[in-house]
């Protein structure tokens, strides 16, 4: 089963705000002669890092398939194996360590002795549902 990531409003405001500068700055400077002809290059990072910007956006997914959670944010791209995880933490948000997320009150996915990461189903307690199909010795807490 696969889940897309939630978007909350700041992370939404924050990296579509950086697209739109950057895409404003580019157009109005070609447009107006900011940018000289001999400084085009300039518009390649600043490509580059829209379209990665857009990658995470719309490329952040999670899927529950062959016993393993797969995530997917951008180039971020990882499976964890369902019998690995130990525990489940919703509605928390982790700021530190591996978050392949677009939003807060997600889920801290604990595994293995010590790793964790951090991700923003669109529905908590579906996923939390699926995955419990799957593995039900999982421990849920708050």
């Amino acid at each position: 089963m696969r889940f897309k990531s939630r978007k909350d409003w700041l992370f939404s405001i924050a990296l579509l705000g950086s697209i739109l500068f950057l895409s404003g700055f580019s157009i109005f400077g070609v447009l107006f002669g900011w940018i000289e002809k001999t400084d085009y290059w300039i518009l390649i990072p600043f490509t580059a890092i829209t379209a990665f910007l857009l990658w995470i956006y719309f490329g952040t997914t999670y899927e529950l398939r062959n016993r393993e959670l797969i995530y997917r944010s951008g180039p971020l791209r990882g499976r964890i194996k369902m019998d690995q995880i130990r525990e489940i933490v919703k509605g928390k948000t982790s700021y530190v360590g591996l978050k392949p997320a677009t939003a807060g009150g997600g889920l801290i996915v604990k595994y293995g002795k010590y790793d964790e990461i951090y991700i923003s189903p669109d529905s908590n307690e579906s996923f939390i549902n699926e995955i419990l199909k799957i593995n039900p010795e999982i421990v849920i807490s708050e």
